[in-house]
């Protein structure tokens, strides 16, 4: 494993799940880091995990509060003094039906908050220290961006532009920073929750791997995109699903 060793990372919606598995993965590489997420409570715990304040810190917000990332950003710096690296992890959907007759609210608010805010957290990490000294960004998208996906459509729609935005961001901001993407098929998270429900392991059978994700195969990924092992790889998007997508299933 390459360490990371005096390197900095802001990791959004870390509070548990794939965030988390990636804030883990990189603190055991010897990585800061600062994780975010909606409740304190749970981030406090989250933190705790990782070995406290010399290692962790935590800024609870919305991900798509401009005011909340400049936070964010900026209590980074004062604890660790650089942000080598941001991980957009965050990702909502709060509907389920036809695409269609999605409520135009809602839809505003997927595209805010999985879209929008990685613009503006990449642009503020750049500001505040990537544009000078160099730094990698990993967007978390989903397979349901590379191709339809019946009952939540929008949130496809918004990781299709995710993997989209990977691209021009990887133009605008090279060479000094990298900006990649993953693309998950279900991970066993709270999230996925009622996409799995009880039938876990029909939808398994589904996948040429016979399994569902965990979230640390997903955090050894976006590691591995993170660090100087994949220092000619950019606006790249990897897709991380068993097999799922070579034919069948969620």
């Amino acid at each position: 494993m390459t360490s990371l060793k005096d390197r900095v990372a802001i990791v959004t919606g870390a509070s548990r799940g794939i965030g988390l598995g990636i804030a883990k993965e990189l603190t055991e590489r010897g990585a800061k880091v600062c994780i975010t997420a909606r409740k304190p409570e749970a981030l406090e715990e989250a933190a705790k995990s990782l070995g406290g304040p010399d290692n962790a810190i935590f800024v609870p917000g919305k991900a798509d509060d401009t005011d909340h990332q400049d936070e964010a950003i900026a209590r980074t710096m004062e604890a660790f003094g650089r942000v080598d690296m941001l991980v957009n992890n965050t990702g909502i959907n709060p509907v389920f039906g036809p695409t269609v007759d999605i409520d135009m609210g809602a839809a505003a608010k997927i595209l805010a908050v999985n879209v929008l805010a990685p613009l503006s957290w990449t642009r503020k990490a750049r500001d505040a220290w990537m544009g000078e000294h160099g730094g990698s960004i990993v967007n978390v998208s989903s397979i349901a961006g590379l191709r339809a996906s019946p009952g939540i459509g929008l949130y496809g729609v918004s990781k299709a532009a995710l993997i989209r935005l990977t691209m021009e961001l990887a133009v605008d901001l090279g060479p000094g920073i990298r900006v990649n993407a993953v693309a998950p098929a279900i991970v066993k998270t709270k999230f996925a929750g009622a996409l799995i429900q009880d039938n876990e392991e029909a939808i398994s059978q589904a996948y040429p791997l016979k399994r569902l994700g965990q979230p640390a195969d997903i955090a050894n990924a976006v590691v591995f995109l993170l660090s100087e092992e994949s220092s000619w790889i950019t606006g790249q998007t990897i897709v991380l699903d068993g097999g799922v997508s070579l034919g069948g299933g969620l």
